[in-house]
């Protein structure tokens, strides 16, 4: 096969933003390494990306946890797989004041929004500076632009993962290696739900969401272009540019009013 060894890694693909990141990278070609927490579920998504024909090979593992991450690699060397594209996709959100939230979730939180990639991309970097090829998208959020109240560990990890993006990519810029940071705004997945978001305030304009498949659409040119960034959506550029011009005590004041529960005042 012409694809044989082309392939694309990417976490977070069993659902919403990075399963759609998965079928474009099949659409073009690229072999898969999709990688989840749940095997039943990820053999479930193989079948399905199958059907674009590719080749797709499923990881069970917990980001959460650093020794998951470093064995996700430790697996690809075994089966000879040097993926010519990362999608760093997985994450979470966890809604709530931070006086009153969960500390061992906000730590897995930081764990897998942060750690995990930190460690995805110096591996695969390693595989790919001597290849001088390689292109990088990284799930940011446009919550990377401006303090968030209510969903403040988050909209802190996103910024990191911004910040950090643009610098390695700076370093990179010689080496054939792209990193493109992917910002979308609000997005109709299952992410709101899982952090425990459904209360919010954001969520009655749920109807103005983003599309996962939009998101991706965006996402996926962006990283092919090698662009350094993408924000996804008119009203999501429009609330960038809003947050890029406010004081930051003004546009924290803003965040928590979009996202505060919808039952105060």
């Amino acid at each position: 096969m012409e694809n044989e060894d082309k392939f694309a890694l990417i976490t977070g693909a069993s659902s919403g933003i990075g399963n759609e990141l998965a079928k474009l990278c099949a659409k073009e070609g690229y072999n898969l390494v999709i990688v989840g927490r749940n095997m039943d579920t990820l053999q479930t998504k193989a079948e399905e990306l199958k059907s674009l024909g590719v080749k797709v090979i499923p990881f069970a593992k917990n980001l959460f946890n650093a020794d998951d991450v470093y064995s996700l690699y430790a697996d690809l060397k075994q089966n000879n797989i040097s993926p010519e594209i990362l999608i760093n996709d997985a994450g979470q959100g966890l809604y709530g004041k931070f006086q009153d939230t969960e500390i061992h979730r906000e730590i897995d939180m930081v764990n897998l929004n942060i750690t995990a990639v930190l460690i995805l991309t110096k591996m695969f970097l390693k595989d790919r500076i001597p290849q001088n090829s390689g292109k990088i998208l990284n799930l940011a959020s446009i919550a990377s632009k401006a303090p968030g109240p209510w969903h403040s560990v988050y909209h802190g990890t996103k910024a990191f993962i911004l910040s950090w993006s643009e610098a390695v990519r700076e370093e990179l810029k010689d080496t054939g290696i792209s990193v493109t940071a992917l910002l979308p705004g609000p997005t109709d997945t299952d992410f709101f739900n899982k952090a425990d978001m459904n209360r919010s305030r954001i969520m009655e304009d749920r109807e103005s969401f983003s599309t996962a498949e939009e998101v991706a659409e965006d996402g996926f040119k962006a990283m092919m272009n090698g662009d350094d960034k993408v924000i996804s959506g008119l009203k999501n550029k429009l609330t960038v540019a809003m947050s890029n011009i406010s004081p930051d005590d003004l546009a924290a004041h803003r965040m928590n009013e979009m996202q505060k529960p919808s039952n105060e005042a």
